[in-house]
């Protein structure tokens, strides 16, 4: 159970962050409806009113791993959680008990093509990441038929299977999804698990293994960005949280449309079915919130009245 949960875990970090990489190519102007200024969207919580609903769902952004003293759930949020019959998440978490869902997204995890690490990077390259996974006590030779994107997650450290076991790091997800069974709260995802690390094959090999390499160069940098990242989700600024990273063009910029836009349009009428029903409380990324092709303006562009709630 241990290793499913690490493996769920892993994937909801990459994608964790990609939304916030994309959140710069919208303009700054973009992610203001009508006369709201850009301070007035800056919550990590949104209630969902108007077009017949019978009662207000919610809209939360979530980071999905975090250190514990950083975890943020305020009373308001936990008012909203309560009164929500459902609760929906990017992926139904549940899924993990399932035995064939888990051996799929372990065999989704590896390169196909018996390719290695070795296969994609010079051997200049290979041994600075190989070095630096010896540093944080993972031997990469058994590492390297995993595909560049889930190293790349690994590289950090920040979530060994001993840090979350420890509760030292923690998942948001697996926080609420534990406070709805407590609550008896039916769970439900807007994606398979599957779908999700299916994900990354849009992205070539060599592309992921220059990402991993560079990635790796400047990990004190990215380290830094990352504590100020969370700085910002503390403080419930979106907007900051936008700003924060330029567009990677070379990057993940590239592949944009599918990992951040399409998702966010393919969930609306998903979401849109389950307020319907009941009241829901939605948990995603919170970088699938803001911008002019979030999830927010998305909903609102549908014709619901999305209130921001500190």
């Amino acid at each position: 159970m241990e290793n499913r949960k690490h493996l769920v875990c892993l994937t909801l970090a990459l994608l964790s962050f990609v939304p916030f990489v994309f959140a710069q190519t919208a303009s700054a102007d973009s992610t203001i409806t009508g006369d709201r200024k850009i301070e007035d969207r800056n919550s990590l919580l949104w209630k969902v009113t108007g077009k017949g609903l019978k009662n207000p769902s919610y809209v939360f952004g979530t980071i999905h791993l975090i250190n514990k003293e950083d975890f943020l759930f305020t009373p308001a949020m936990e008012k909203a959680f309560q009164e929500s019959k459902s609760v929906a998440f990017e992926i139904k978490l549940d899924d993990m008990n399932n035995m064939s869902s888990q051996m799929s997204m372990m065999m989704k995890a590896f390169m196909d093509g018996g390719k290695t690490l070795r296969d994609l990077i010079s051997k200049e390259d290979y041994e600075l990441v190989q070095k630096h996974f010896s540093k944080i006590g993972l031997p990469l030779v058994l590492l390297e038929r995993m595909k560049p994107m889930f190293l790349s997650a690994l590289a950090s450290g920040d979530i060994s299977p001993e840090k979350m076991s420890s509760g030292e790091i923690v998942s948001y997800e697996f926080k609420l999804m534990d406070k709805a069974k407590a609550q008896n709260k039916p769970i439900s995802g807007l994606e398979t698990m599957e779908f999700q690390m299916s994900l990354f094959d849009s992205i070539p090999y060599e592309a992921q293994a220059k990402m991993l390499v560079d990635g790796i160069k400047s990990s004190d940098a990215s380290e830094d960005q990352f504590r100020k990242m969370v700085e910002l989700y503390k403080n419930q600024d979106l907007e900051g949280m936008q700003r924060m990273v330029s567009s990677d063009e070379e990057g993940f910029g590239k592949y944009e449309d599918i990992l951040l836009v399409k998702r966010n349009q393919s969930w609306i009428p998903l979401m849109i079915t389950a307020m319907e029903k009941e009241s829901t409380f939605f948990a995603v990324g919170a970088g699938h919130l803001p911008g002019a092709q979030g999830v927010i303006e998305l909903l609102e562009k549908e014709g619901y009245t999305l209130t921001p709630i500190k």
